[in-house]
């Protein structure tokens, strides 16, 4: 009897020490930054999801500006190829390949507005215009997603650093997760040349 009472104190004791070392904290945080991934994913795949419409919407009147289209169409295979869930949002160099093909159909997509401009008729047509303010919401929610991602790792990894919390990382091998970075953080922080030469005059 005295046995069973030593055993039952001890497991009570590995219970309140693990319930005081920030164990579940962590998991309660990694399951919080794994369910932001996923809403971080949901609107990437909404974005891709509108861009065969506004594609076939472009090509009916911009027939001549096919390496435009070709570039979308490509850039959106692109990221269609890379296979990505919370597991993989662990993984920085996953993390930044990802980035890297999100950034690329960002970039065809910013393109492919620019060339409609040139076209009144499609600027006009009221299927663009619903396509363009759907893909304008879409961006929005993407940068929301990532904030609250961003927010969400960094929750995380500041629980996974923190004494005590660090020793109990260690010992079940939990690390920080990577998060998104700026590609180019030189440019960004170097401030932009504006020129107000009138030139023509």
């Amino acid at each position: 009897m005295a046995r069973m009472w030593k055993k039952l104190l001890l497991v009570f004791t590995l219970a309140a020490s693990l319930s005081g070392c920030g164990y579940n904290a962590m998991q309660s945080q990694d399951e919080a930054a794994n369910a932001a991934w996923s809403e971080v994913l949901n609107q990437y795949q909404r974005r891709a999801d509108l861009i065969p419409n506004l594609v076939k919407t472009v090509q009916g009147y911009a027939t001549h500006e096919k390496d435009v289209l070709t570039q979308v169409t490509e850039a959106r295979a692109r990221v269609g190829s890379i296979q990505m869930d919370a597991a993989s949002a662990t993984d920085e160099n996953k993390l930044k390949q990802f980035t890297a093909a999100q950034n690329q159909l960002g970039s065809a997509l910013s393109r492919l507005l620019v060339v409609s401009e040139n076209y009144p008729q499609l600027k006009a047509d009221q299927s663009f215009r619903d396509l363009q303010a759907q893909l304008e919401g879409t961006e929005n929610r993407i940068a929301l997603a990532r904030k609250r991602y961003i927010d969400a790792v960094q929750v995380y990894n500041v629980t996974v650093r923190s004494f005590p919390n660090n020793l109990t990382a260690m010992m079940f091998s939990l690390k920080t997760r990577p998060n998104f970075t700026v590609d180019n953080e030189k440019a960004i922080a170097a401030p932009p040349q504006v020129n107000f030469d009138q030139q023509g005059k």
